[in-house]
């Protein structure tokens, strides 16, 4: 489902939507990584000129090939930026318009130069040195290389020293929307969220808030984790909207762990996949992003949407942090799971084919002036 009426009536929303997403805040947390992104060389002719190996596939082969013997893999740098899922959800929303408050590791004591222009549109906390990723990027996906050694100073007591729990309290108090993201990297974030479920949430007053969560490729995590992870994820249902993140292949080891049949991967049966997850987990909605499309699910409501699919994007990174910001705007400001769907897909579509986080004006651009499929 994407009509030209469906993007029409979202570029309109979106238009006059400007004084309300000004008049919203959001409190965002807890990672931090510097990204470096590199393409690889398959063939190099000069000092200046190389073919970069286009897919993981051909990438595999090439490492595979070496196994018993050895080989030289050369990576060429093509930018450094702010990374993490948290600071990229949140640059993102400010880039809205929403006014954002950001905690998490961007450099301790003092802030990493590469979070510099973010914390000019943004309020920024660090409690630690940020994580380092070296994202090797093809056309049909990346590769993530983690150094996560400073992420084990994000823990409550870090928290309460360096930002405060009545400042942390006061922050989630002040938001329309609140997001916790890279659980799988976080391995405190259980007990952080523990610890806000009993000291932060009977504090809170006032109406609802919209809760994201994004568990960020579980797959390294126990199966243990994982339940516990999603059991607390039910019990902030008590005090928030929560909403449950998801790309495809999250999707399949969630399910697998809730003992759902996962061998149905036709989008229907991702849809029906994302239902059953919601029905056993028992939040407000679980959102699916694959490549392609999206789609969303809650209460009496389900949206499959396509998006502005391109096959050659100046950037993947970050593509589904800005999912996530799309599809969050969308939610804040009302719209149902189809038009939150579609904001989303156009925050990522504007995303991967400008290496930019968009404005409003932006999205409405873009839905106006829609992409013809290749």
């Amino acid at each position: 489902m994407n009509t030209p009426e469906l993007r029409a009536r979202g570029a309109g929303q979106l238009q006059a939507a400007t004084a309300q997403v000004n008049r919203l805040n959001a409190f965002l947390g807890l990672d931090g990584f510097v990204d470096e992104i590199f393409h690889i060389v398959d063939k190099r002719e000069s000092a200046d000129k190389y073919h970069r190996l286009t897919t993981i596939t051909k990438y595999a082969d090439r490492l595979a090939a070496a196994a018993g013997k050895s080989t030289n893999v050369e990576m060429v740098k093509q930018f450094t930026k702010l990374g993490g899922n948290g600071p990229i959800m949140a640059n993102a929303l400010a880039s809205f318009g929403i006014k954002v408050c950001y905690l998490g590791n961007l450099g301790y004591p003092g802030l990493h130069s590469v979070f510099a222009d973010f914390a000019k549109q943004a309020e920024v906390h660090s409690i630690a040195e940020p994580g380092y990723t070296d994202a090797l990027e093809f056309e049909d996906g990346k590769i993530i290389c983690g150094k996560h050694s400073a992420l084990r100073e994000v823990n409550w007591e870090s928290i309460k020293t360096r930002f405060g729990q009545d400042k942390f309290t006061a922050k989630v108090q002040a938001a329309s929307f609140v997001a916790f993201v890279n659980w799988t990297m976080l391995t405190c974030m259980n007990e952080m969220w523990s610890t806000i479920l009993q000291d932060v949430c009977p504090k809170l007053t006032g109406p609802r808030r919209k809760l994201f969560f994004d568990l960020a490729d579980p797959e390294k995590r126990t199966r243990a984790d994982i339940l516990q992870a999603l059991s607390l994820i039910t019990q902030f249902e008590r005090h928030f909207d929560a909403i449950l993140g998801l790309n495809e292949k999250e999707a399949y080891e969630i399910g697998g762990h809730l003992d759902l049949n996962t061998s149905d991967h036709s989008p229907g049966g991702l849809l029906k996949l994302a239902t059953q997850i919601r029905d056993q987990i028992k939040v407000n909605t679980v959102v699916v992003h694959p490549v392609p499309y999206a789609l969303a699910v809650s209460a009496g409501d389900a949206a499959i949407v396509e998006g502005p699919f391109t096959a050659k994007p100046l950037i993947t990174t970050g593509a589904g942090d800005h999912f996530n910001a799309g599809f969050c705007l969308g939610k804040l400001l009302g719209f149902d799971n189809a038009q939150s769907v579609l904001t989303g897909v156009t925050t990522s579509g504007f995303y991967v084919r400008s290496a930019k986080s968009p404005s409003l004006a932006d999205l409405v651009g873009l839905l106006r002036d829609w992409p013809a499929k290749a």
